[in-house]
């Protein structure tokens, strides 16, 4: 009988601990990623630029570049920057906006790409996808998997407050996703990886239920985790789904309809997720998810994010348009603006009672 598997993309190796940076050379070199020591090193200006002057004497044979946001045009000046250099891998220090830019550069020149994580804000850490700001707004971009992603636990903790809570909201958000993804099983036939499914359900389930604090070094390690879960979750389906539903809707929404006031992409697909769950009559799931997102400082009501009720409606009604072809509960009901608005009151009614 023959032994069917498949090959899963997912990092050589995940270390995830309190003093992981200081062990950055030794496990590049063991891994066999970089045993010439030569690297690329791309960093941020704020936290990633802070964390040089300590990195650099066990990095010696490392180029430093600063990177200025995440647009596509910092991810091709620093591929250019690399061509030619025979660097052995492109390392990401930093927040979210580095790491996918370091992603793309490295995808761009043919390095493999190691990911520090300096916050745990998405789960774009682990992820397939680089989300880069272009000319047009924001897009997303196909990118293999980093080949090894390192978390030190004392530079999250050290990292602002805002950024745990963004990732929780990411994370929580992957239950509305599956739930997403599954109803457009049921109705359009679309088909569903178990495992990827399995893997992002863990991630949000395991954050969404964990009892700690975002001061808590047991809960940032479970988020830590949860998060390289859900991109390795990508990874394994081949595209966002498992991770994005009317959730990131929502949330793109904001960013298109108020790009000068959009909140965190956590704080806006955790409230996303929150309600998207009420609209498919999950009412206790949903009341557990605002639970959680209230209990961690994140907004769970549009007022809680500086909007008005009608621009949530106006959001929601115009969620679907930023992802056309996917389907969610949004495309399944089809709401009309006063519809929105009677469920979003029965929403809000419902998770303050």
């Amino acid at each position: 009988m023959p032994v069917l598997t498949r090959l899963i993309p997912s990092p050589v190796v995940v270390d995830i601990r309190a003093g992981a940076l200081a062990d950055l050379s030794r496990l590049l070199a063991d891994e066999r990623i970089s045993t010439s020591g030569k690297l690329a090193l791309a960093v941020s200006a704020g936290s990633g630029a802070r964390l040089r002057d300590s990195l650099a004497p066990e990095l010696p044979g490392a180029d430093w570049f600063e990177v200025c946001g995440g647009t596509i045009d910092a991810a091709v000046t620093l591929a250019d920057a690399m061509r030619g250099k025979r660097y052995d891998a492109v390392v990401g220090l930093g927040g979210g906006k580095i790491i996918d830019v370091a992603k793309y550069a490295a995808a761009r020149v043919g390095l493999p790409m190691v990911a520090v994580a300096t916050n745990l804000s998405h789960d774009g850490i682990c992820s397939p996808v680089s989300t880069l700001d272009n000319d047009n707004g924001r897009g997303s971009y196909g990118v293999p998997t980093p080949i090894a992603v390192v978390v030190d636990l004392d530079v999250i903790r050290d990292a602002p407050a805002r950024f745990v809570r963004a990732g929780i909201g990411d994370a929580v958000s992957n239950l509305s996703a599956i739930a997403d993804w599954e109803l457009s099983h049921r109705e359009t036939g679309e088909r569903i990886d178990g495992l990827a499914a399995a893997m992002a359900r863990s991630a949000g389930e395991a954050v969404l239920r964990h009892p700690g604090g975002i001061g808590s070094d047991a809960f940032l390690g479970t988020l830590a985790e949860g998060l390289v879960l859900s991109g390795i979750a990508m990874s394994i389906s081949g595209d966002t789904r498992p991770s994005s539903g009317a959730c990131h809707e929502i949330s793109h929404a904001f960013d298109l309809l108020h790009p000068d006031r959009a909140a965190s992409h956590g704080e806006q697909v955790g409230l996303g997720a929150a309600f998207a769950m009420h609209l498919r009559g999950a009412h206790e799931e949903s009341g557990l998810i605002a639970e959680t997102l209230r209990r961690h400082g994140l907004p769970v009501l549009p007022a809680e994010m500086g909007f008005t009720e009608a621009e949530f409606t106006s959001a929601v009604q115009y969620a679907p348009q930023t992802r056309p072809g996917r389907f969610t509960i949004l495309e399944h009901l089809d709401l009309s603006a006063t519809e929105i608005r009677d469920a979003y009151a029965d929403y809000a009614k419902t998770i303050s009672s």
